[in-house]
């Protein structure tokens, strides 16, 4: 899928709140910086996007795509992180950072935020530097990245 990889930058609120993990065909993979969730945020890479109607239909198609891998990898970082993933929620918000993103949050019945979102729940239990290398090796394993 040709794309304007020059003109995408990334919300500098997405740099200061997670973590790279891998470019797929359309979208940036990154794991939110909250250790309590296996947590990833899709970011297509194409300028000036909020809503997903502003994609073509091909890449529509391929976001969805790039939202079950994601399903699948979220899961493997949960695995790695002795998280198991009860539920996957997959939310396109936007109301904080405009810039067009897909959340893919695995739940589980202990998490501190169930039943309720995770949004706005409480503050984030950031990784530290030692443990981030788990959870975005299995991220990017199960992306094949």
């Amino acid at each position: 899928m040709a794309e304007d990889k020059q003109a995408f930058i990334l919300d500098p609120a997405f740099a200061a709140t997670s973590h790279m993990v891998a470019d797929l065909p359309l979208c940036q993979a990154r794991l939110q910086d909250d250790a309590r969730y296996p947590w990833l945020v899709l970011i297509p890479r194409q300028p000036d996007l909020r809503e997903i109607e502003e994609l073509d239909t091909a890449h529509r198609i391929q976001l969805m795509e790039e939202i079950v891998l994601a399903g699948t990898a979220v899961r493997a970082v949960g695995a790695a992180l002795g998280l198991a993933v009860d539920k996957l929620n997959v939310g396109a918000l936007g109301n904080v950072t405009a810039q067009l993103h897909v959340h893919v949050v695995g739940r589980r019945k202990a998490d501190p935020a169930w039943p309720g979102p995770v949004w706005g729940h409480s503050p984030a239990d950031v990784y530290s530097t030692e443990a981030l290398a788990a959870p975005i090796a299995a991220a990017r394993k199960a992306l094949k990245a």
